[in-house]
């Protein structure tokens, strides 16, 4: 049964002002952690509202992965990927990522998803959502690693081109 809209709209710009508040304090502080604690309502929000099969474990997915990267910053764990599995990049699903530290790889890892939810959910509102979260992502990874953050951008813009026809 579909979720209830008759509120979703308010929920929904209300979470997007939090989140916005959030990712300007941690960009000028350069504080991810306060980044993430912001936009965590956003991700509850949109696994709650998310109802298809395919989009329900992303959304969870999506959870899981940000409390995970919340736990990394809390705890300052550092540990480079890229050493583990011997090479400097990755596919995540149909995206080629750079490895590195885990704490740039998870918040890459929750744009996709969230990139995921954008395209393959039916609801306006979970798109919406999940536009707020591939913001909120994108301004993490720039507050850990600017350098990851303009590769990040662009693969986003090869791919954004590569899907307007021509």
């Amino acid at each position: 049964m579909p979720k209830s809209t008759k509120h979703a709209m308010e929920w929904s710009v209300g979470l997007t002002i939090l989140a916005l508040i959030g990712i300007i304090i941690g960009l000028i502080l350069t504080k991810p952690l306060i980044i993430m604690v912001f936009l965590l309502p956003t991700v509850i929000y949109e696994v709650y509202r998310t109802e298809g099969k395919s989009t329900k474990w992303a959304s969870w997915a999506l959870l899981c992965v940000f409390v995970l990267e919340i736990v990394l910053i809390i705890f300052k764990i550092n540990y480079n990927l890229a050493d583990l599995l011997g090479r400097d990049q990755q596919y995540i699903g149909e995206y080629l990522v750079p490895l590195g530290d885990i704490k740039i790889i998870a918040p890459i890892i929750i744009a996709v998803l969230s990139i995921l939810l954008l395209t393959k959910t039916w609801g306006k509102y979970t798109k919406y959502l999940a536009a707020v979260i591939i913001v909120g992502s994108f301004s993490v990874i720039y507050t850990l690693d600017p350098v990851v953050f303009r590769e990040m951008i662009k693969i986003a813009i090869e791919k954004f081109l590569e899907e307007i026809p021509s």
